[in-house]
């Protein structure tokens, strides 16, 4: 029994269905899970199109003239869903294909494998299985401020349906959800502005490579209001009003208000204590590195665990639990690479350790940094902004991890993952013939530059 589509329990239905398994899967809404119907899929989409409008009205500095962009809002949201029903068929064909029942309703537990399930078209079934999985992933959190349900406050999920291009947003959370939405709406014309509770943005990053991110979406026109909370908020003819406290306090009046402060796990429908599997204070479920819950036969996988929330985690934990049932299971969550990228634009990817984690170690580490103003292809495509990054143990001269604000980031970063998980050293790197011009060939230089030295005594907190 699986419960949820996602992209870890899509997967592993269709495998453990096509090695001989009688399996089941559960969904409640769209066969695909966030990232299809939610998530990555529309999201990008959309960002694409708020890049076209971005350099149609760049076109000058390219020599070119093209009149002003106008942006047809229903056009853009039905290119999204197109795309997004492409996959999620996609996703529901590779399912029935692989032997799977698909069962639409919603599952809760009676007992520890036990599940009772809501059937959308109506009535309810009992199934016992010997093996469930839970793969219910999480929803966009909704913030504790008087009058913020009275509002029509937006989340992650709905203004991806907005049939206007909002004429001023405002957006509540400066997290990375929030950013990709912040830059999205001011490139397709609309006033942005962001309230971040913290001090500043990408607080996980160095403080540099965050100050270049915030300089590159300020340069876009979104409009920062940081160590700033949303204490009320209500609504009249003039908009949207939020009552903000930070280092004044004011009033804002908007549009559109978007809620990006975090996500939850969808936990709350299944019942857990029927079936004895502990979650934390927050409703994630806990899981050893191999994904099983203290409950035999129980796993969790994807974004109701907890952890790093990102697609590519969530499929990779499906391959844990297939190589567990299905081979030799020596693939676990421990020492797990957890590459991410943001996609703004700058895009910034991240994988290992930043210079601020490096200088934590006790032993001696090299910093690389270069700006994307010295990468030659970044030049040719009128796209300069932002820096690169790599820290390298000094003894062995392997890389301990990758910084990269720029053009396509995350495909640059995916070069350095590869070079960390084929223990390729950045002397190689540095060395390496790659192909002209092309963003990659900016390791040569990268790791020709003068590294910064750090390490090599104990940190103490």
């Amino acid at each position: 029994m699986v419960i949820g589509s996602g992209q870890a329990g899509g997967p592993l239905a269709g495998e453990l269905s096509k090695a001989g398994w009688r399996v089941a899967l559960v969904e409640r809404v769209h066969v695909g899970g966030t990232c299809v119907n939610e998530g990555c899929t529309p999201t990008k989409t959309l960002i694409a199109s708020a890049k076209v409008a971005h350099l149609a009205r760049r076109a000058h500095e390219y020599g070119l003239e093209v009149g002003k962009v106008r942006v047809d809002m229903p056009r853009v949201v039905a290119r999204k869903q197109a795309v997004v029903d492409s996959f999620r068929n996609g996703s529901t064909s590779s399912v029935l294909a692989a032997g799977v029942e698909l069962i639409r309703g919603e599952a809760q537990f009676t007992a520890s494998h036990t599940l009772q399930v809501e059937l959308t078209e109506g009535g309810t079934r009992h199934i016992t299985a010997p093996k469930i999985f839970i793969n219910t992933g999480a929803s966009p959190s909704r913030a504790t401020v008087p009058g913020l349900d009275r509002v029509g406050a937006l989340d992650s999920t709905s203004i991806m349906e907005v049939q206007e291009v909002p004429s001023h947003l405002m957006i509540q959370g400066g997290g990375f959800i929030g950013l990709e939405f912040a830059q999205l709406f001011a490139r397709l014309g609309s006033a942005v502005t962001v309230l971040e509770r913290g001090p500043r943005l990408a607080a996980r990053e160095d403080a540099d490579v965050a100050a270049a991110l915030q300089e590159a979406l300020e340069a876009d026109g979104v409009r920062f209001l940081m160590q700033t909370e949303v204490t009320a908020a209500t609504r009249d003819d003039s908009g949207i009003t939020l009552s903000v406290k930070g280092p004044q306090e004011q009033q804002l009046v908007g549009s559109h208000l978007l809620v990006a402060v975090g996500r939850t796990p969808n936990t709350a429908a299944l019942n857990l204590s029927a079936a004895g599997i502990e979650a934390d204070a927050h409703g994630f479920i806990q899981v050893d590195d191999t994904l099983h819950t203290n409950v035999e036969g129980i796993y969790a996988l994807g974004d109701v665990k907890g952890g790093p929330a990102f697609t590519h985690i969530s499929y990779d934990d499906f391959r844990i639990v297939r190589d567990q049932l299905l081979s030799n299971g020596e693939r676990t969550t421990r020492n797990r690479l957890v590459p991410y990228t943001v996609f703004t634009d700058p895009q910034l990817g991240r994988i290992g350790l930043d210079e601020g984690a490096a200088r934590k170690l006790d032993r001696p580490t090299r910093v690389y940094s270069m700006p994307m103003s010295y990468v030659a292809r970044a030049i040719e495509l009128g796209e300069t902004r932002g820096l690169m990054r790599a820290v390298v143990d000094d003894a062995t001269d392997l890389l301990l991890g990758g910084t990269v604000l720029g053009v396509e980031g995350g495909e640059l970063l995916s070069v350095l993952q590869m070079a960390m998980m084929g223990g390729v050293s950045a002397s190689t790197l540095r060395e390496a013939v790659f192909s002209h011009p092309t963003l990659t060939e900016s390791l040569n230089n990268l790791f020709s530059g003068q590294p910064l030295k750090i390490g090599g005594q104990p940190h103490t907190s």
